[in-house]
């Protein structure tokens, strides 16, 4: 899809489609709209009066100008209630217009930005979000379909159109900030929907190396063994049960640099988790290909930062291996020694996620990490307890969960902190070993954010449950049924706010 931004009328345009949103508790107040249904002849102000359409959220209407304007669609976005707007109306109001267009065959259309004036949110924010919601909303992953492939129907093209002039400056980088967020989320969407069998972690290693290559990042990628030679023994017993060799993944943007931090940031990557010998039931575990997700996170906000060339040190890491059973696979009641030196009695094959994650959490030690953050795709139990809508967050400084927040709020992508109390390590104490790698049923999703903690204790550390948003059943106005690609959005925002 191809982003432009240029001055100009709106209703002037020559166009296959124009998109303006309307609040529902200001009518045609907005003088924009006033000019547009007047050279309509008052075809706003009919449908209006007529109740087809009142500016709610969730709607969208066309009007067909038949010759009054350029253009040869009107559509009408709902924008909802103006005190309770936000950037996450924005994007999802541009969603659901684009995915109407989309559907209708329209290849290209032109919009403006909604009028903002008394919501506090900025012009370049608000051109971000625009542009999310358009990218992210018409996204399609077509790339097993064989047959009526011409009949795809994809959006090309998106204008902003803006007749102020003096706001140019900052529409202008803030489409170009949205499109290169939505391309990185795009990418993630289509590594977390590849099959097992396509992507396998080989397959995961070349394309954090086709990512670095594109986007000017170090890159470095240790096989199995290297990753042995390492004594990451919690991530190659994990690794053990499967014929395809596990890849740790290193990508670093930028080098360390006295006054600049450095933040690590860790995904888990099980390219395809079965549960290993503690297998799991057959009903839906064909999803289970999404337990990258993390990991293909990681892999989409450093191509995101690089592109948008952020001045600060940051290093991606990434286990990527597959949960497998066989005659070499990791047993329960088995004892294995992780990186840390802490030996870990294994209770269930499948709690992997937190064991290669140990090893990583330990390998980001080698940084000085001013900051460290992971994200998995780790419990069932925070799916349970937080649905689809939010992220589960715990972490051992209350400074960097109150940035992590503040990220979400604005990019989108909410999170929700469940306490990590001292009490909670007593589920993961073992009669012989160190620790044991599952607490019980009892609040699951906190005792394996208290494992990983233990692998987390030389430096701040923020934990991010991404088992509830990373795959969605249902189509939502900008974010598909299928891989969200949550987690790049957040961590972007979290990034550009450490250097506001």
């Amino acid at each position: 899809m191809k982003i432009t931004v240029k001055s100009g009328n709106l209703k002037d345009e020559i166009a296959e489609a124009i998109v303006v949103g309307l609040f529902d508790d200001r009518g045609l107040e907005d003088k924009v709209i006033q000019e547009l249904d007047q050279a309509l002849g008052g075809m706003i102000k009919e449908i209006w009066e007529a109740g087809d359409f009142k500016g709610k959220a969730d709607q969208v209407s066309i009007i067909y100008p038949r010759g009054a304007i350029p253009s040869k669609r009107v559509v009408l976005m709902g924008l909802g209630k103006e005190e309770k707007f936000d950037l996450d109306k924005i994007r999802e109001a541009a969603g659901r217009a684009s995915k109407r267009l989309q559907k209708l065959g329209v290849k290209s259309f032109s919009t403006i930005l909604p009028d903002i004036k008394n919501t506090g949110i900025s012009v370049s924010a608000a051109a971000q979000a625009t542009i999310e919601g358009c990218v992210l909303g018409t996204y399609q992953f077509k790339e097993y379909k064989t047959g009526n492939k011409d009949e795809l129907k994809e959006i090309e093209g998106v204008c902003l159109v803006e007749r102020e002039s003096a706001r140019m400056s900052k529409i202008e980088p803030g489409a170009k900030t949205g499109e290169i967020i939505a391309l990185a989320v795009s990418r993630v969407r289509d590594l977390v929907n590849h099959p097992g069998n396509a992507h396998t972690p080989k397959d995961m290693a070349e394309e954090a190396q086709k990512i670095a290559q594109e986007a000017g990042l170090a890159c470095q990628i240790l096989d199995e063994n290297q990753i042995r030679e390492l004594n990451m023994g919690a991530f190659m017993a994990v690794a053990q049960g499967s014929q395809q060799p596990p890849r740790f993944i290193i990508l670093e943007h930028n080098q360390p640099q006295e006054g600049r931090p450095t933040i690590v940031v860790i995904g888990k990557g099980i390219t395809f988790d079965s549960g290993g010998i503690s297998i799991k039931p057959s009903e839906k575990m064909e999803e289970m290909k999404y337990d990258m997700a993390g990991g293909a996170a990681v892999l989409g906000t450093m191509q995101a930062i690089a592109k948008l060339k952020l001045p600060i040190h940051v290093v991606g890491l990434v286990p990527a291996t597959e949960n497998l059973p066989s005659g070499s696979a990791l047993k329960p009641g088995d004892i294995i020694k992780s990186l840390s030196g802490k030996t870990i009695e294994v209770i269930s094959t499948d709690a992997e996620g937190r064991l290669i994650l140990a090893d990583a959490l330990t390998y980001a030690e080698r940084y000085n990490p001013t900051a460290v953050i992971d994200l998995a795709t780790l419990t069932g139990a925070c799916v349970i307890a937080l649905g689809h809508i939010a992220t589960g967050t715990m972490g051992n400084d209350p400074d960097l969960i109150a940035r992590i927040k503040k990220a979400g709020e604005v990019s989108g992508e909410r999170v929700w902190e469940l306490p990590l109390w001292e009490e909670y390590n007593e589920q993961i104490k073992s009669d012989i070993a160190d620790l044991k790698n599952v607490g019980g049923r009892p609040a699951g999703t906190i005792t394996g954010a208290a494992f990983l903690g233990k692998f987390a204790e030389k430096y701040k550390w923020v934990h991010l449950d991404i088992a509830g948003t990373a795959w969605s059943d249902k189509d939502r106005p900008y974010i598909p049924k299928g891989a969200t690609g949550v987690g790049v959005r957040l961590l972007v925002q979290f990034l550009r706010d450490w250097l506001a």
